[in-house]
């Protein structure tokens, strides 16, 4: 998973445990502290994929997005060659 996805869903999973935690009630202490550590450990989770995708070289970024496409290609050539194998079998 890209660092940018992975940033927003850790964005939107910590937006999700501040609003469960303003709706419960504050007469579950014990509940409101797990759900504290709960959103800290989110907000370092954010911080450490943040630190990683910066620390990063772009090069190997690049290379890994090029090898993706590589293999995608190759994906897409057998598809295809695979679906004219059909067509003359069918002929």
């Amino acid at each position: 998973m890209k660092a940018t996805k992975a940033l927003k869903r850790l964005s939107h999973v910590e937006d999700l445990v501040t609003d469960v935690m303003e709706r419960y009630s504050a007469g579950a202490a014990d509940i409101q502290q797990k759900l504290s550590d709960a959103k800290a450990a989110v907000s370092r989770a954010k911080e450490a994929v943040s630190l990683q995708s910066s620390s990063e070289p772009k090069s190997a970024r690049k290379k890994a997005a090029t090898e993706k496409a590589a293999v995608k290609a190759r994906r897409a050539k057998a598809v295809k060659k695979q679906k004219s194998a059909v067509k003359e079998v069918a002929v």
